[in-house]
């Protein structure tokens, strides 16, 4: 345990808890973090039962309450601000219900000592007794909508137990207040060029009779759901298209993106003229913000080459996009004989606007076939040229 306490101070790290109405196990969580360190900062989340009579038994942690309860999101965030104020580099997460085992703790440490200033989750076995099949579910679908905004893949994106490298994220604008936060934070941390990435960890699910959780599950997982749209929204319109410029810019992006195309020599011209044209045909296609959600999976199901796909369907992105939506536009319009280009904002009623929704996307359709095929026959006569027959 000494050794523990000594590589806390060492790596400047500090274990925080965010509790509401947990006093049934607090003090209990506390004893046993006390055990591996003193370096402990508790946020006390309005609580209405004696959390706040329970930490005055603690004068050595540092303590911060306020009311009402605003949410456990506030809570971090309030927890990392806190931790930055103290000089703390890193902040180990853990909830305040019992779940999570303290003896994990040096497992983090472990990690950051590999991989400094990386955001590390720790990862739950949620296939063990106990686990209810909303929380496997909901991890699995945050999982998947983290790896469409960021293009990482984490086994638990849902898990509190996690560390956080402080001075990268103490400073930022945050938007959430509540459970949502523990996915923006890792979302934005990692369009930040955070790394993130995971150690496994036990964690303890009691029945669910003996279970307290505030965790209210039409409300959260709403609130989920919108934050993950707007997420997906912003890396389509803004964080793609920039990480692709970046890309573009560097001597290393283009030799990349060289490799990408012309190496890999176990993967056929075929393959890789259809992942291009399979990406500039759902980048036009007007299933607009579902894109990658839709292009992705079905990349891999038809065993394309993702990198080559993504690049691809970088054709629509800002400021592109006018242009692909007036192409759109215009072809349906041609296709349906239509020849009144210019619509007069007085004249758009509703039955206008449900014809000029129509040529939209019935252009976009074509357009996005026919710019497919081109895309396929450029690419594979390209490959032919420089990579012969595979």
């Amino acid at each position: 345990m000494s050794d523990t306490r000594t590589r806390f101070k060492e790596l400047n790290a500090c274990v925080l808890i965010p509790t509401y109405n947990n006093a049934g196990t607090l003090a209990d969580v506390l004893h046993k973090v006390l055990e591996y360190t003193d370096d402990l900062i508790v946020v006390n989340d309005g609580s209405t039962d004696n959390t706040a009579d329970i930490l005055q038994q603690f004068p050595q942690i540092h303590a911060v309450n306020y009311t009402p309860n605003r949410g456990k999101g506030i809570a971090l965030r309030t927890g990392i601000k806190k931790a930055a104020e103290l000089g703390y580099r890193y902040a180990i997460t853990m909830d305040s219900d019992g779940q999570h085992y303290a003896s994990d703790l040096p497992l983090f440490l472990d990690a950051i000592t590999t991989q400094p200033d990386a955001l590390i989750i720790g990862a739950r076995n949620l296939n063990q007794e106990n686990v209810q099949l909303k929380s496997s579910f909901g991890n699995k679908f945050s999982n998947f909508w983290f790896w469409v905004n960021t293009g990482t893949k984490l086994p638990d994106t849902q898990s509190g137990y996690r560390l956080y490298p402080v001075r990268q994220l103490a400073h930022k604008t945050y938007f959430t207040r509540k459970y949502e936060f523990e996915i923006e934070v890792i979302v934005r941390a990692s369009w930040g060029g955070v790394p993130a990435t995971y150690i496994p960890i036990s964690v303890y699910y009691p029945k669910p009779e003996e279970r307290v959780s505030h965790f209210r599950p039409f409300k959260d997982f709403t609130r989920i759901s919108i934050l993950n749209t707007v997420l997906v929204l912003i890396a389509l319109l803004w964080i793609k298209p920039r990480d692709f410029f970046r890309l573009l810019l560097k001597k290393e992006g283009i030799k990349t993106i060289w490799k990408t195309i012309f190496v890999h020599p176990q993967e056929s011209n075929h393959t890789k003229a259809a992942s291009v044209a399979f990406g500039v045909f759902m980048g036009i296609v007007p299933v607009w913000g579902f894109q990658l959600a839709i292009g992705i999976p079905a990349a891999i199901l038809l065993r394309l080459n993702k990198a080559l796909f993504i690049i691809a369907a970088n054709i629509s992105i800002f400021p592109l996009t006018p242009f692909v939506w007036m192409a759109s536009l215009i072809t349906g319009k041609w296709i349906m004989g239509n020849k009144e280009w210019i619509v007069a904002w007085r004249d758009f009623t509703l039955q206008r606007f449900m014809q000029e929704g129509l040529a939209f996307f019935l252009g976009g359709t074509v357009l996005s076939i026919a710019a497919g095929i081109v895309a396929y026959v450029l690419t594979y006569l390209c490959l032919l040229l420089f990579r012969g027959r595979r």
